[in-house]
């Protein structure tokens, strides 16, 4: 049962109903091949006709929520599962709490499926909050009255303040918001695609196709809402016949997305509604990190690139090759990328050089007093930088990142602009000693040189 102290999920079924042998999960089997038609009896199991909740299915979603001017908190739940039956009375009084106020509804996944899975619903209770002109909105809170309130409240403000600021939500301007998908083609598609390290989502359409059409009004709302977060696109297929093929379309509307690897897009396959692909692009947006990288400061490019947009730049200075050896470097060079793997969905970045290798920007972050390894946060746009005084060590380093990305203490200020030299990438091997050539001292003197016959 402890898997099932947060919610009852399909995958857990096993663990939630307490079966120990297969002969008591062949009667389960059986008894719940029967639940449809005991459920279609019970659909207000939870919540009865003089509920404030108010109730949810396929015919009155649109119009109660998608459609809705304000905020409506929705929680999908099945009727047999016990963590929604405890819920329950606490929803109705946040509904009672709440009324006039945002609306607070609920929806049975259990016998309407397939709108739950529009959702990605997988486990129950699930809440989530719908604004107008905005994804959905998981909430992850206690289940209690005053944090659900709090929640919805937080969701208010944010949707008054956007109103104020003269941004329209849902209505009738909808209409006439031009679509924020971008128009792809062969003389752009690689440029803007696949060369980006965005997440793209690309409609591949034919415009006499009749699904395409019914996607189009979806496809535009979901853009709209994506925007600044995840790219949007379409291909007009009849016009780019090499694009159709280069991706291997053979049906329309085909939706590929274009994560982290550009070369191996995947297929969209959930609803084709604006909800479904907003929460499913939201989902991807989190895992569409790129793999974190700790890059060698060899030239003003790298620092411009690396640092110069960065939130934070962790620049480290690593031991002469000849004090550490490859062996040595590489240890460093591991540490510093697992914390880059920890932080990789904040905006840092890494640099690295060896001790000597950038001498100007040693002395304007005071590094080589106290040795090396050195890890500096450097903030180019505050003008601002701080050394890590601690050991270079994993617990340490993290601290220090946590600890930069609150702020930071003792922050100093960077005079000036650092000159950044031209140096050659390591190779990767053991450094080597330049051993000078033997040489006599007759060779050094020269004609100076005093032979015993002439003493």
């Amino acid at each position: 049962m402890e898997l099932c102290l947060m919610k009852c999920d399909f995958n857990q079924l096993t663990t939630c109903s307490g079966m120990q042998t297969w002969p008591d999960m062949h009667r389960w089997i059986d008894d719940f091949e029967r639940l449809p038609n005991q459920l279609s009896a019970s659909v207000n199991a939870l919540y009865g006709p003089s509920s404030p909740v108010v109730q949810l299915n396929p015919s009155n979603f649109k119009s109660k929520v998608l459609n809705s001017n304000g905020v409506v908190l929705v929680e999908f739940f099945a009727p047999w599962c016990g963590h929604c039956k405890a819920l329950t009375p606490t929803w109705e009084k946040a509904a009672n709490v709440l009324k006039g106020v945002a609306t607070v509804a609920a929806l049975d996944a259990d016998a309407h499926q397939s709108l739950a899975q529009e959702y990605g619903i997988r486990g129950f209770p699930t809440i989530k909050v719908f604004a107008p002109g905005k994804p959905p909105v998981d909430y992850q809170g206690a289940r209690e009255i005053k944090p659900i309130a709090e929640f919805a409240l937080q969701q208010i403000k944010a949707l008054l303040k956007e109103r104020l600021n003269g941004k329209a939500t849902g209505g009738s301007n909808e209409k006439s918001e031009p679509s924020a998908s971008i128009e792809l083609n062969s003389r752009n598609f690689d440029e803007l695609v696949t060369k980006s390290k965005e997440l793209w989502i690309v409609e591949f359409f034919a415009p006499w196709c009749g699904h395409c059409k019914k996607l189009a009004p979806e496809w535009k709302k979901a853009a709209n809402n994506l925007k600044g977060k995840v790219k949007l696109g379409h291909v007009d297929c009849d016009a780019e016949k090499s694009l159709m093929s280069r991706y291997n379309v053979q049906g329309f509307p085909t939706i590929l997305v274009f994560g982290a690897d550009k070369d191996s897009p995947f297929p969209y396959e959930g609803a084709r509604s604006a909800s479904a692909i907003e929460s499913f692009a939201l989902v991807q947006l989190e895992t569409n990190v790129s793999p974190p990288e700790v890059t060698e400061l060899t030239s003003l490019d790298i620092m411009e690139e690396k640092c110069g947009s960065a939130a934070i730049c962790f620049v480290a200075f690593l031991p002469d090759i000849l004090d550490s050896k490859a062996e040595g470097r590489n240890k460093y060079l591991e540490l510093l990328l697992s914390v880059a793997e920890k932080f990789k969905r904040r905006p840092y970045s890494y640099v690295w050089a060896a001790a000597g290798k950038q001498p100007d920007l040693e002395k304007h972050l005071g590094v080589g007093g106290y040795g090396y390894p050195a890890l500096v946060a450097l903030n180019l746009k505050k003008k601002a930088y701080a050394p890590l005084k601690s050991a270079f060590e994993l617990d340490q380093i993290i601290e220090f990142l946590k600890e930069a990305g609150l702020g930071g203490k003792g922050n100093l200020p960077l005079e000036g602009t650092p000159a950044i030299t031209k140096t050659e990438p390591w190779d990767g091997k053991d450094g080597q000693i330049i051993e000078e050539d033997e040489f006599s001292l007759e060779e050094l003197m020269g004609d100076d040189t005093v032979s015993k016959d002439e003493l």
